[in-house]
């Protein structure tokens, strides 16, 4: 069974960084999309940025462009996103979310993880 553990939330000032790691069990990834969304409170969950199984394959929501970074792991397991120049609009429950190779939709999501960003 796979399942998906995010972890490295917390409570920073404006201006701050965070680290999410996204840590997957239960299968082999090393063909999966692997991606980060976002939700704050009275809003849709948003997509934030993915990272292919090739490694000049990143994608990223303008909003957070220049600011965050994906990457994975070199067990190829784990996904990360470093997030710099938090802004309170940041401030959401962070999801990471794996793709199987050809898929519309993401197959598996984590049960998230609280970002709360301080002006």
């Amino acid at each position: 069974q796979v399942r998906l553990v995010e972890s490295g939330g917390g409570l920073v000032q404006a201006g701050g960084s965070l680290r999410l790691s996204c840590a997957a069990s239960g299968g082999t990834f090393s063909s999966y999309t692997m991606g980060w969304f976002r939700q704050a409170p009275g809003k849709e969950r948003e997509f934030v940025a993915a990272r292919g199984w090739r490694a000049d394959s990143t994608y990223y929501a303008d909003s957070v462009k220049g600011r965050f970074t994906v990457s994975r792991g070199n067990a190829k397991n784990t996904v990360y996103l470093q997030m710099n120049s938090l802004e309170p609009e940041d401030t959401a429950v962070y999801y990471c979310a794996f793709r199987s190779m050809g898929a519309n939709e993401y197959d598996y999501w984590g049960q998230g993880t609280q970002v709360t960003v301080s002006s």
